[in-house]
């Protein structure tokens, strides 16, 4: 676990007012692997994993994530993460609780999930849209699937990667395809501009460095249209959506893909997009639902790191990619950021991936190494 310490993220994970700890062997390992998929782009793992928290300057809070909207919760029958990041999130506790809230929502609701089955209340809470997960309830979720959907062609030395995700792993993702040579433009909706902007100028200028922006209106048809053009022209698409989000808006993997050989489309979402419920989640309740948890000294988990399932899959994702690239695309990389956490956290050995959609639209198994 020394890389762990030297990486910045034993400052990041334990209780406030105790020693810097490291969640369980291979974590740490397994991170290196991630890394070493990535030749060539000198990637430094403490720039990747802890300089946001640095810029904010968070440290480690225990149960508390550090950046103070994901806390762990006991409940009736084990632990639960809820993360409220967003102002709706705490609007809709009065309907996840079916009792007012008042002036100290956390309050409130530490006390109502300890009568609470773990799987009833997080259940409850994804059906209103509030990131939620059971602690270790993914451990076994696949971090990554790829499907073949269309045919592999030669790809461009500079592929034309469009960007329509947001925050981090996504970004991420296309910060590095952008650094192995790909060229970048980030797409924006005019009403809803990436979260990460409203955060340390810094974290986002590194993120985006090189890249083009573009902002368009998706709410009309101009903006669809302009969309659709921007997706036609590039060679991989990075989208960090629902896919009945992006349906809304005309476009789906699986047509684009077909539409032309050669062609890479990035899924990341919290479960996969085989996820029934489509469930919401982000970095810090998404490591918690995989597992990527480490102990106090009693034993209960804490948070690791600054809502590491995001970085986490940002590398994966880029990793995937990049030998899908290399492979000639036709291709979805389908990424669940509580897969690829469970991966990190899991003891033993094992792929990143292990399927592939084969033409017949079955899946046959294939070994997923670097």
């Amino acid at each position: 676990m020394e890389s762990w310490f030297r990486w910045g993220l034993a400052d990041l994970t334990g209780l406030p007012d105790g020693p810097p700890t490291a969640p369980a062997e291979p974590a740490a390992g397994r991170i290196g692997a991630l890394l070493a998929c990535l030749p060539g782009l000198d990637v430094d793992p403490a720039g990747v994993l802890a300089d946001r928290a640095m810029l904010h300057g968070w440290r480690r809070r225990g149960r508390i994530s550090v950046n103070g909207t994901c806390r762990l919760l006991r409940a009736a029958d084990g632990w639960v993460a809820v993360n409220l990041s967003r102002p709706a999130d705490v609007e809709l506790l009065p309907a996840l609780l079916e009792a007012e809230v008042g002036s100290d929502p956390w309050a409130v609701l530490t006390a109502a999930a300890a009568d609470r089955p773990a799987e009833a209340l997080v259940g409850r809470a994804q059906l209103l849209g509030i990131p939620a997960a059971v602690a270790g309830s993914e451990r076994e979720l696949p971090p990554l699937r790829r499907h073949v959907l269309g045919e592999a062609s030669r790809m461009p030395d500079a592929p034309l990667v469009l960007d329509l995700s947001a925050m981090w792993a996504g970004p991420l993702c296309a910060h590095l395809l952008g650094r192995a040579g790909a060229q970048v433009v980030k797409v924006e909706d005019v009403r809803r501009p990436d979260g990460a902007r409203f955060g340390p100028a810094a974290f986002y200028e590194e993120l985006h460095a090189g890249h083009a922006g573009v902002v368009v209106d998706f709410a009309t048809a101009e903006g669809r249209a302009a969309l659709a053009a921007l997706a036609a022209e590039a060679d991989v698409v990075i989208e960090s959506s629902r896919p009945r989000a992006l349906a809304r808006l005309g476009l789906r993997a699986e047509e684009w893909l077909a539409a032309c050989s050669g062609r890479i489309w990035i899924s990341i979402t919290g479960y996969g997009r085989a996820d029934p419920g489509q469930r919401v989640a982000f970095g810090d309740d998404a490591a918690v639902a995989g597992g990527l948890v480490a102990s106090a000294p009693d034993g209960t988990p804490v948070f690791c790191g600054d809502a590491i399932a995001d970085p986490l899959t940002g590398l994966l994702a880029a990793a995937a990619g990049l030998a899908s690239w290399r492979a000639g695309g036709g291709q979805l990389v389908d990424v669940a950021m509580a897969g690829v956490a469970g991966w990190v956290a899991a003891p033993g050995d094992g792929p990143w991936y292990a399927h592939v959609r084969d033409e017949a639209g079955g899946l046959r198994h294939e070994d997923a190494s670097c």
